[in-house]
């Protein structure tokens, strides 16, 4: 059965976004739907559906040909041989423009998004379940390219060489996460022809790194494109599900277009930074519940010790992910989606009001650090009850 709005074909986006604040029915594949709708991904004239997912798709296939083949691998049907290319450019070639150079530098940033991406959701089996439908551009053996799993395997470079955490980010992983990099034979080997879910998690984030290298890849983003996969690559519907890589993609770039300024470190202070919306947590504190905002002032509890990771990662390591997955219902109904974040903060903290009036240093940094309420209806309720004035 259609979700309401999607009987007409052309969707109304505010009754919409209306219907999904209040959450979103998995059944028939609609969350997966509405999301791509809210984030701005498919058009609101559904008779344009067909063509424009053709050509996004096309256009993600046209990435992984460009971007994940490893230089120095001739291409059969220009017939070069690798000793031809090889003459031209070599892995010791100092150009800066050299492929072979490019190569060694992406080499980094795949080592922390491989060391990040292994390790998402470490409770919940899916992202080590193979895929249903595995690249077959990436693992057709007709192919020159090569799988990122084996690119990783074969590097010689070692994690400790990445560098590329931003002030802050390397703790927002939740305490029950392992900080190390997990060696891959701890994992089940796959058959050949086949590929685990966090490997595809792990190709998009790549892919999105090489196309916007001003931020590439900051730890946390796996973190906040983890639900979103999970979300299309469990939609019931085959057509939809069968291209849940190529829709995250494009769905994740749009929310890092509304994001991405949280994780670049200059601009921390700029009015889009993340030191302002930290301080935003506070200031919606003041001006709601004026005795809590006092008393963490007196015990010295800076917003940067707890909101940093709740706004950077769109709460996604607050809560299980049925629950983010909620929460984010809500989140892209709302036009203004980030403040709408600040309200759930805020409403966070003011449900554990008397308990933080309570505590001292020690005890309130522990209930910020694991958020002790897990009813994310309530959460959202009262965060709707402050957006409202009440």
């Amino acid at each position: 059965m259609l979700f309401f709005p999607f009987f007409e074909e052309k969707l109304d986006l505010n009754a919409l976004r209306e219907l999904c604040f209040s959450g979103i029915p998995f059944e028939g594949g609609i969350r997966a739907l509405c999301w791509k709708v809210l984030l701005n991904y498919l058009p609101l004239d559904q008779t344009m559906w067909d063509s424009f997912l053709k050509k996004q798709r096309e256009g993600y296939s046209q990435f992984l040909k460009e971007m994940i083949i490893q230089p120095g691998i001739a291409k059969a049907n220009l017939g070069l041989s690798r000793e031809d290319v090889t003459m031209e450019d070599h892995p010791l070639n100092p150009n800066p423009e050299s492929k072979w150079n490019n190569y060694f530098r992406d080499n980094e940033v795949l080592l922390q998004i491989d060391k990040d991406v292994r390790r998402l959701y470490p409770d919940m089996a899916f992202f080590q379940w193979p895929t249903d439908y595995p690249c077959q551009l990436i693992l057709d053996p007709q192919n020159d390219y090569e799988t990122l799993r084996c690119r990783v395997e074969q590097t010689t470079l070692k994690a400790q060489t990445v560098d590329r955490n931003r002030s802050g980010v390397t703790n927002v992983s939740s305490p029950g996460k392992s900080l190390n990099l997990y060696p891959s034979n701890e994992y089940e080997v796959l058959p050949n022809g086949c590929e685990a879910h966090w490997e595809v998690v792990e190709r998009i984030l790549f892919i999105y790194a090489k196309l916007n290298p001003g931020i590439a890849y900051v730890q946390g983003m796996n973190e906040v494109v983890g639900p979103l996969y999970y979300t299309f690559a469990t939609d019931p519907n085959d057509k939809w599900r069968e291209h849940a890589e190529a829709d995250t993609f494009f769905c994740f770039t749009n929310l890092m277009s509304e994001n991405r300024d949280m994780f670049i470190k200059s601009l921390d202070d700029s009015q889009c930074g993340i030191t302002y919306k930290m301080e935003s947590v506070y200031s919606m504190l003041k001006e709601k519940d004026m005795e809590l905002y006092i008393k963490l002032q007196e015990q010295n509890i800076k917003p940067q010790y707890f909101t940093f990771r709740w706004l950077t990662l769109l709460l996604s390591q607050e809560f299980l992910l049925p629950d983010v997955i909620r929460i984010w219902d809500t989140l892209f109904s709302d036009q203004d989606r980030f403040n709408f974040l600040i309200l759930v903060c805020c409403a966070m903290l003011v449900l554990i009001r008397d308990q933080l009036l309570a505590g001292d240093f020690t005890i309130n940094m522990r209930l910020l650090q694991d958020y002790p309420i897990s009813d994310v209806h309530t959460i959202l309720a009262k965060a709707k009850e402050l957006q409202d004035g009440s």
